[in-house]
This record gives C-alpha cells, structure tokens and sequence, in this order.
C-alpha cells in the first residue's frame, strides 16, 4: 500500500517549517507512506540549511528507526535497491520453478 497523505506522520514531518529535536529547522518537500506486511515505511523529501536529503523512518509497533540519505546519494540508492529487487525476483521465479518441478508428475 502506498499513500502521498501527510495525516498521521509525527509532528515534525507535518509542519513544513517546524524545528526538530536537533533544534534545527526542517522543510519537507515531499513525503510518501509505504505499509508493507507489519511495517510502515515513511520516506521524505527534505531540506534544511546544510541541503537536500532523503529520511526514511521505519515504525513497527510504535518503535522508530530512521537513516538519513544526503540528497546526492539518493540516485545511488536507487540503483542497489533496483539491482537487489531484480535479484530477489530472479531467485523466487528459480524458487517456483524448482517447486513446481518437484510437484509435476513424472
């Protein structure tokens, strides 16, 4: 599931031009909410004085993990998590095969 809604993000991705705990002022520029299984990724588009960058937070029951990915770095992301999707399909497509091999008669 994929939502472009801000409602229900913490109160700092909310506000555009509200400080955040590090006390330093924060612009989002875009933000996207994924839920996949029991998790909801919150990825955003920010700015602040020292530029551009991506935060992507990972909530799972209340807990919250978040890395930071300089703006420049993100076509670079991009690219491994592109290649690592690729693979992981190429490897269930060999897994289904291999099951539906061990299932057909002989």
């Amino acid at each position: 599931m994929t939502s472009t809604h801000r409602a229900g993000l913490p109160a700092d991705a909310r506000e555009p031009g509200g400080p955040t705990p590090s006390g330093v002022e924060e612009h989002v520029l875009h933000s996207e909410r994924l839920q996949i299984e029991r998790k909801t990724f919150t990825l955003s588009m920010r700015e602040n004085p020292r530029g551009r960058f991506l935060r992507i937070t990972e909530d799972v029951a209340g807990r919250h993990d978040t890395i930071i990915v300089p703006a420049p770095g993100v076509k670079d992301l991009l690219r491994v998590l592109t290649e690592m999707a690729q693979r992981a399909e190429a490897v269930q497509t060999q897994e289904e095969k291999a099951a539906s091999e061990e299932t057909a008669p002989a």
